[in-house]
């Protein structure tokens, strides 16, 4: 899953991935849904925090 990324995602990498506007992933990284840390003005996402959001919201939909 997402082995074409690095370990490490830009908010351009979510915004593809997660196929949302920048504002949504902004809000996501902002509530802490996908932890996330800062360097500098850039926002960085490990990808198996990315994965772990994915996994949650897939199990999360299978009983819905």
């Amino acid at each position: 899953m997402l082995e074409e990324y690095d370990t490490v995602l830009t908010i351009s990498d979510l915004r593809e991935i997660l196929n949302v506007g920048r504002n949504s992933v902004y809000d996501l990284l902002k509530e802490g849904a996908i932890p996330s840390f800062k360097i500098g003005r850039s926002w960085k996402v490990p990808k198996e925090a990315l994965i772990h959001y994915l996994n949650q919201w897939k199990s999360s939909s299978v009983g819905a």
